[in-house]
């Protein structure tokens, strides 16, 4: 986008976000029991000072729905505005203060199910909330965001009094027409692409609506009290007038630094939720720096403080309309607050034109962008520890208030994280290592002193006897109350209990030796003990960890050290050269667990069959797998010799010199018959057909072994070994032993 662009969208936004936020800073002092004009100070400071300072592009800050409960009681505690002022600007110090201390960093531990409530709520409240003012029935301040309002009513007893005849009609023409407008704006592209935005075409027709309207006279005439409420100066003085300075003389009153501390830390909660939500609504997905944005609020507060306004923070309504109005930069904030000054100064007469119907119809529909359904659905399908969070949060803001909806959804969301960290850092899984049940206990990256009564009972309800290996090689931290349990165990319970406890991954610091008090490899006695049928099992249980993801957990320098001095291997594997074949993965065994012997298209030679023969009359293995695989280059190199005799060629490669003995053992298998059926215009046909010969050449080579090798048919009739043939499937990691 070329600056011009981005310059027109800019303004476009910032016009429509003034027109929002002008009844909104007025409804929120009115509801706070602050002067009206304190409201626009704010709402002017928050874009001037505040936007300039900000290092976010789409956050707008203002004065706040959260803190009107919090603003009117401390006017009430403090007895008076001007002692309250002094508490803003205190209050601006101490957020200065937090952003220079680095205390912005906490918004990254917010959890995205509050920000998405936080959203979500919003976006209801404006629904209900600006029903009635679309309506003509305007008792509550618009801005006011909590359910019990100051007229006495709720957010729900609100709306039932429209039943009761509470509407006015020139407001309900004005409310629906402009919401009818809004749709169709949105709707068809070619309005949705222009540069001018459809909130300010709302505006302007309300505007001429309530010129005609008017000229209706009753009952279509809009009165006043529904309609913009700006003060109106009838000369600078008087303007002057409207400003206020803190009274300094509350400087050593208690209660002026409490309530200072309390909007400090009320204020940058709040901001820098609506920091984090706004950065989630912003189309191009950029990062506010947190620290940056509580100096410029504090700034932006304590010039609040110096000149009559009412804190301000980041406020998501104005940030939300900012970013649904095209806004691409912060100039579109910076412009909204020079239009409140400027409003306020020279055109208060005609702002008092505008309809709030109208006004209250682009926050309707940005609320329903805010709580669509795809929202909740997308909640739901993140599961029920981002749900119930969000829901909870969303509840607690629309039938409270903001603040303490936020505290809630906090505390809930706490509350999942702290259960999931007492049972996810200890994960108990049964491994068997070459047979032998081992109980793995795998710490997570993070065992705090709330993980000690998970720990605590997983170890205690190891059974007697067993074998336990605590596993820590991906954990960065462990808690001294962790480690002193797992100190005491091993020095006290285990010995007591028969168990076997092993250690593996431990830093150094931690002053536990990794060591294993069990075999994590094949030896002489395992070997020994084994028949060909278990080697077989072992064999297939490794592969359906390897399958499923859950390999072994293994100390390989321990396995190369004791293996140094022997190897006593219990399965030898005549495979394929192929390097997506590789056997100690794929069925999951350590160093010296299985000899491997490799040759294209495991086809069998005198070479083979020696290193057969010394693998099971010599180092004892008890099993020999013969294993070929899908996809097999040396069986398509064989295929496709036949097809094409003239040109033996291997993956389109010139002619190999010594591989036609290869290619003439697979090629015994073929049957000539198939072969002449083959649909080379068809890669599947084809496939299959090579498919189905490596399966004949893996049982041909194991009839070879016994019919070439006196010394394997001997083994093989008195039962000490036993030979198979395997498939393994590229495309799955699967292998298919065959009868």
């Amino acid at each position: 986008m070329n600056a011009t662009n981005a310059w027109a969208k800019d303004t476009a936004a910032g016009l429509v976000v003034f027109l929002v936020a002008l009844p909104l800073c007025l409804g929120i002092s009115l509801a706070s029991g602050a002067p009206l004009f304190s409201g626009l100070v704010a709402g002017i400071v928050g874009g001037i000072v505040v936007g300039s300072l900000s290092g976010s592009h789409t956050s707008v800050a203002g004065p706040a729905a959260g803190l009107t409960a919090i603003v009117a009681a401390q006017i009430a505690t403090l007895g008076s505005f001007d002692a309250f002022l002094l508490a803003v600007l205190m209050a601006g110090i101490i957020q200065v203060a937090l952003g220079i201390a680095k205390a912005g960093a906490l918004s990254a531990f917010f959890p995205s199910s509050v920000i998405e409530g936080l959203l979500a709520a919003i976006g209801v409240i404006l629904i209900l909330k600006q029903i009635p003012h679309v309506l003509g029935h305007d008792n509550d301040p618009e801005g006011d965001m909590a359910f019990v309002q100051p007229d006495h009513e709720n957010t729900l007893t609100e709306i039932m009094s429209l039943f009761y005849g509470e509407i006015h009609q020139g407001a309900v023409v004005v409310g629906l027409a402009s919401i009818i407008l809004l749709v169709c704006w949105n709707r068809f592209q070619i309005l949705k692409g222009s540069f001018i935005p459809g909130p300010l075409v709302v505006v302007v027709f309300g505007v001429f609506a309530n010129y005609f309207l008017t000229r209706l006279g009753t009952p279509w005439a809009i009165e006043s009290t529904h309609l913009v409420q700006v003060p109106v100066a009838k000369s600078f003085q008087e303007f002057g007038g409207f400003l206020r300075l803190p009274d300094f003389s509350g400087v050593s009153n208690p209660a002026v630094y409490l309530a200072a501390i309390t909007i400090a830390i009320v204020a940058s909660l709040e901001t820098l939720l609506n920091l984090e939500a706004a950065d989630q609504l912003d189309r191009h997905q950029r990062n506010s720096p947190p620290n940056r944005e509580l100096i410029a609020q504090g700034i932006g507060n304590m010039t609040c403080g110096l000149i009559g306004g009412i804190p301000v923070t980041s406020v998501v309504v104005r940030s939300s309309v900012n970013v649904t109005s095209g806004a691409e930069s912060k100039r579109s904030t910076i412009f909204h607050g020079g239009l409140l000054l400027v409003s306020v100064l020279f055109l208060p007469v005609y702002l008092n034109a505008i309809p709030l119907a109208a006004l209250a119809a682009i926050l309707l529909v940005t609320g329903a962008k805010l709580a669509s359904p795809a929202t909740f659905q997308k909640m739901w399908n993140e599961g029920r520890y981002q749900f119930i969070p969000f829901l909870i949060t969303l509840l607690m803001i629309v039938f409270t208030d903001l603040l303490i909806g936020i505290v809630v959804g906090l505390t809930v969301s706490l509350a999942f994280i702290l259960n999931s960290n007492l049972r996810l850092p200890i994960t108990g899984i049964v491994e068997k290592h070459l047979g032998v049940p081992i109980h793995r206990v795998e710490l997570s990256s993070q065992v705090s002193f709330l993980n000690k009564p998970a720990l605590s009972s997983t170890l205690r309800e190891a059974p007697r006897g067993s074998h336990i290996l605590l596993d820590a090689s991906r954990t960065d931290y462990i808690d001294p109350d962790i480690l002193h349990l797992i100190r005491d165990f091993r020095d006290r319970t285990a010995k007591v209990h028969g168990v076997k406890l092993s250690f593996h991954g431990f830093k150094s610091k931690y002053n536990f030796a990794n060591v294993s008090h069990f075999v994590e490899h094949s030896t002489q006695e395992f070997q020994q003990l084994l028949v060909p049928e278990d080697a077989l099992e072992l064999l297939k249980e490794g592969n359906e960890r390897f399958v499923a993801g859950k390999p072994l957990t293994r100390n390989s320098g321990k396995q190369v050290s004791e293996t140094a001095s022997g190897q006593y291997p219990f399965a030898v594997l005549l495979s394929c050269i192929d390097s997506r074949a590789p056997a100690e993965t794929l069925f999951d065994v350590g160093i010296g667990d299985i000899f491997n012997i490799r040759v294209a298209g495991n086809v069998v030679s005198p070479p083979i069959l020696a290193s057969a023969e010394y693998s099971c009359a010599v180092a004892g293995a008890k099993l020999i797998v013969v294993m070929g695989h899908t996809r097999c280059g040396a069986v398509t190199a064989a295929v496709d010799a036949m097809l094409q005799p003239s040109a033996i060629q291997t993956r389109g490669q010139p002619t190999c010199d010594n591989i036609e003995s290869i290619l003439l053992d697979i090629q015994a298998n073929i049957d000539r018959t198939k072969l002449k059926q083959i649909d080379v215009k068809d890669p599947k046909h084809k496939q299959t057909f090579v498919d189905e010969l490596a399966r004949r050449n893996v049982v041909n080579s194991a009839k070879q072994l016994t019919l070439q090798s006196e010394t394997l048919r001997r083994l093989v009739s008195q039962g000490r070994i036993a030979i198979v043939g395997a498939m393994y499937d590229v495309s799955n990691g699967q292998v298919s032993f065959l009868a």
